[in-house]
């Protein structure tokens, strides 16, 4: 080892750099939105379902854009779409004390957010990380979503606060100046695409000596081979079931505990529960991928919220109640994660950001469609026991899809300097 070689592998400087960014995106837009529910719909004098709108339009126009966006970081590099993309979102946060009285305008100014919000969102930092990252690319996931877990819990609380203080449009820009002063100097300055940038491979081996600093070729699939792979499909299918079943989970959970004679603040417990399995769900399954086989990994935070929507199905309350909240978020936890690394995995890094942004849009457009399922249900059977049961049967159907997953096509390779190799680089059979 050279004398010069940094003790910390810069790597870890680029999971740092995604948390500022990750921490203004969906906690903002996403997990926040109930916090601004009440007084949109006094400035709109609009009713739960038109102000709702506006969230399904943000998840469905985002979803849209995102396989485009896949495609330009394949071609351009992150870095390089990050940053004017995060400036357009920074400021866009900023121009909501400037939003007219109509609620039209709040409808179209929560589309443009649904664009600009993927510069702070999983798929371009998934992709970095990933190219930075091998041996220990499921902790590196896990540690970066573990920025929004903390933003999903600290981001409502803070609006909680600033909206009362200054009203709805000026907390929305408390957080578009969060975007300029802190995301993006830290993207301009830490952010590098790929290792051989500083000199170095995955996992800070040192790069071998040459003539040039080019970038190596990366390992992978085509978009087009990935496209007619049937694991593509499967994945899409599983993310897409488990995307509406955990979302309608959550974002109706409020309702459906205070439905059952839980008090606001203990509904609003079940809120911070599930913050803090998210968290868990996103460290202890990025930690976890590094060791066994992803699909089982899978199997086990996916199980975990068909067990959690079971429970809420025979109409428990009370601590149970508390306790299926805590098993459905873990298995949004491990969601983000689980996606990298899969398509990390199965169609290597060469087309990585085209596959996972296609994957991540069909898991937001479900999530968007799974909420609405949720409370369409609500309205025609005056309970949520019946899609409860529907979304529980669904979660098991994509747990045995999940079987269908064969071996890694692009594992962990052995490294001669490890004792040890990660078993989730042998084959899944």
């Amino acid at each position: 080892m050279s004398s010069g070689r940094p003790r910390v592998f810069y790597g870890w400087w680029i999971v740092l750099t995604s948390l500022p960014g990750l921490f203004f995106g969906a906690p903002v837009t996403v997990f926040s939105f109930g916090i601004f529910f009440r007084a949109l719909g006094q400035e709109f004098h609009a009713g739960r379902a038109a102000v709702s709108l506006a969230f399904t339009i943000h998840n469905i126009v985002g979803a849209l854009w995102l396989p485009a966006w896949g495609r330009l970081i394949d071609r351009f590099g992150a870095r390089h779409v990050i940053l004017p993309m995060s400036a357009l979102y920074g400021l866009l946060l900023l121009s909501a004390r400037w939003l007219g009285h109509s609620i039209w305008h709040f409808y179209l100014f929560y589309a443009v957010l649904g664009v600009a919000v993927v510069s702070q969102g999983p798929v371009a930092y998934g992709v970095v990380i990933s190219h930075w990252f091998n041996r220990r690319r499921g902790l590196a996931l896990g540690m970066m979503g573990l920025s929004i877990g903390i933003g999903a819990f600290t981001v409502p609380l803070l609006a909680q606060r600033l909206i009362p203080l200054m009203g709805w449009r000026a907390a929305y820009a408390v957080f578009g100046a969060g975007v300029l002063l802190l995301s993006i100097p830290a993207v301009a300055v830490l952010l590098r695409d790929d290792p051989a940038e500083c000199g170095l491979q995955q996992d800070g081996e040192e790069a071998p000596a040459s003539g040039g600093a080019t970038v190596p070729a990366l390992e992978g699939m085509s978009w087009n081979e990935i496209w007619h792979s049937p694991t593509f499909w499967i994945m899409i299918v599983v993310f897409s079931v488990t995307g509406a079943s955990v979302h309608a989970g959550i974002l109706h959970m409020p309702a459906l505990l205070t439905d059952r004679g839980l008090t606001a603040g203990r509904a609003a417990l079940a809120s911070s529960v599930i913050g803090i399995s998210l968290m868990m769900g996103r460290v202890s399954c990025g930690y976890l991928l590094d060791y066994f086989f992803a699909p089982y990994i899978a199997v086990f935070f996916f199980g975990a919220s068909a067990a959690g929507l079971a429970i809420l199905w025979t109409g428990q309350s009370g601590v149970m109640a508390l306790a299926a909240a805590f098993l459905v978020g873990l298995g949004m936890g491990s969601e983000v994660e689980l996606m990298a690394y899969l398509m990390s995995r199965y169609f290597g890094l060469r087309a990585f950001a085209s596959a996972y942004g296609h994957v991540f849009a069909a898991f937001m457009i479900s999530g968007a469609l799974g909420t609405l399922m949720m409370g369409a249900g609500f309205d025609r059977f005056h309970s949520y026991s019946v899609p409860l049961g529907g979304f529980c049967i669904a979660m098991v159907g994509a747990i045995v899809l999940l079987a269908k997953l064969g071996p890694y096509r692009y594992g962990v390779k052995a490294e001669a300097s490890l004792p040890l190799e990660p078993v989730s680089s042998v084959s899944g059979a």
